[in-house]
């Protein structure tokens, strides 16, 4: 047996390791646990409602993640409803609560998975001296004995049981061996060893992972895990090295969002496993061209869109503009390009259905582009697809994209839209004329404002008479071309509450007006 170098490069820096031997040259099988639900909903803004939660989980289910962690149970009321309604719809992978290391909390977790498939409790509790001392307040030994004695408690209530040693990068590599080694004695099934602030290096977090592989004796029994953060950046390659260096599962979140600077981003980490198995000699079981719909949908429901320039999935990902990039593009594909727009899910199609189309063929279409509707969403989206032909001389997947999205995150309707007029100029003030329907009641106000569609809104706010904030509003072209559909997103946020509106029209005042309607009709809906 021997020994032979090996690399990683990430932005600049290069670092060398002679650990790599035939013994690990064999590809090994990665498990992708996805916390966009959990850890993901904690970004700000990025709060997601139910039925969001619902639509996020069965595509994630398409994606075919091994883990979703659907919520913290103990967290709300609301988290649990989440966790329990997650953990009975998903059928194909895990369904995982969060707990800290406490009856309580596992109680809880346990009450909202109980009807899972595959159920897993994920309990955790902080190891490094600086959280022990200053948030815990308690002896290494002390967080020891509980780290142990709540693996015990938690595996009465199911087999898959997962320990996080929370702050894991800062902690004492003895003191932690320790307590990896005594929670799999306890029944541990994976372990998790976060870079939970985003601190370590690639180099610094191998030599972790590799010291824990031949410092405990039982680890054998058990997934190694790791949950990186983006603070420096580096969170996609602290992820790849731990895999290098033994780790068999990844916690990461669609399109990177997270606390703070955010996680490692699934789509980058998925990517790199599939597009250099010589490398990492390692595979998930992903099924790679769901990515990119998983990343539309995600900013559809959160509002946060991705940068152009983001890996993977950014509008500019694929795009080349360089004269040189584009002569080589031309002449041989792999010259610029190191994985296809088909393989995350991008479709060369542009144009497609027509004025005459039927239901049958938008079904096709819709399914071809990896959609699948309930009865009664199809045929609301294709009443809408419809109203949009009557708009525009060419459908772009895109529109249908958007119009499914809308349709699938939709909230019900308390306050619907009748009609409105808008007077608006340069040298006028602005007046909107808002009619809306509300429990079978119709009202009308008319309001002034700084635009149009300030205007409107104001308008608006007379009639449904509701304390909340504006906190934000984009708006976006979905295709191009003068008739393109503008889909507008709104942030609205009462009692400490983010809600997001989105709206779809070619009249942007109209799509303003809808994704203000759609914000305040999810806040009513969760206060109901």
């Amino acid at each position: 047996m021997y020994a032979r170098p090996y690399f990683v490069v990430r932005t600049g820096f290069f670092y060398f390791t002679n650990t790599e031997t035939e013994e690990n040259t064999m590809s090994k099988r990665i498990k992708i646990f996805d916390t966009s639900l959990r850890d993901g909903e904690q970004s700000p803004g990025c709060t997601m409602n139910l039925k969001e939660k619902i639509v996020l989980a069965k595509q994630l289910e398409r994606l075919n993640v091994d883990i979703i962690e659907a919520g913290f149970a103990i967290a709300s009321p609301g988290d649990f409803e989440s966790v329990k309604t997650v953990a009975e719809e998903i059928k194909n992978c895990s369904v995982a609560s969060l707990a800290r290391a406490l009856e309580k909390d596992i109680d809880k977790a346990w009450e909202a998975l109980k009807h899972a498939a595959s159920p897993r409790i994920h309990t955790f509790i902080a190891t490094s001296d600086i959280h022990m001392k200053y948030k815990l307040k308690m002896e290494p030994d002390a967080v020891l004995e509980r780290a142990v004695n709540m693996v015990k408690y938690a595996k009465k209530y199911c087999s898959d049981i997962e320990f996080s040693a929370e702050d894991a990068s800062r902690t004492n590599l003895d003191f932690l061996t320790r307590v990896v080694t005594e929670v799999i004695k306890a029944g541990a099934t994976t372990v998790n060893i976060p870079d939970t602030v985003g601190y370590t290096t690639p180099e610094e977090y191998f030599s972790i992972i590799k010291h824990l592989k031949d410092n405990v004796p039982n680890i054998d029994k058990a997934d190694i895990s790791v949950h990186c953060h983006n603070d420096l950046g580096m969170a996609v390659a602290n992820s790849l090295s731990a895999v290098r260096a033994g780790a068999t599962q990844v916690e990461c979140t669609i399109n990177g969002i997270g606390e703070r600077a955010g996680n490692a981003a699934l789509e980058e980490v998925v990517m790199a496993l599939n597009t250099r198995p010589d490398f990492f000699k390692a595979e998930t079981r992903i099924v790679t061209t769901e990515i990119m719909k998983s990343s539309k949908l995600l900013s559809s429901i959160t509002g946060v869109s991705v940068q152009p320039n983001k890996a993977i999935v950014g509008e500019n990902a694929f795009a080349h503009e360089s004269g040189i990039h584009q002569h080589g593009m031309l002449a041989e594909r792999t010259t610029y390009e190191i994985m296809t727009p088909e393989s995350v899910g991008l479709s060369k199609t542009n144009m497609v259905l027509g004025k005459h189309s039927g239901r049958h063929a938008f079904k096709d279409r819709l399914e071809s582009l990896g959609f699948s509707l309930e009865q009664e969403e199809l045929d609301s989206a294709f009443e809408q697809f419809k109203v949009l032909l009557d708009k525009k001389k060419k459908i772009y997947d895109k529109d249908l994209e958007a119009i499914v999205r809308k349709e699938s995150i939709s909230s019900p309707e308390a306050i619907s839209l009748v009609n409105f007029v808008i007077n608006s100029g340069s040298s006028i003030t602005s007046t909107a004329v808002v009619k809306l329907e509300r429990d079978g009641k119709v009202k009308e106000k008319v309001a002034t404002g700084d635009g149009p569609i300030d205007a409107a809104y104001n308008a608006i706010n007379k009639i449904v008479n509701l304390d909340f904030t504006l906190d934000d509003f984009s708006l976006d072209a979905v295709t191009e071309g003068n008739d393109s559909q503008g889909e507008a997103t709104v942030k609205i946020s009462s009692d400490g509450k983010s809600f997001t509106g989105r709206g779809l029209s070619t009249d942007i005042v109209e799509s303003s007006i809808k994704a203000y309607l759609d914000a305040i009709n999810k806040m009513i809906d969760q206060e109901a």
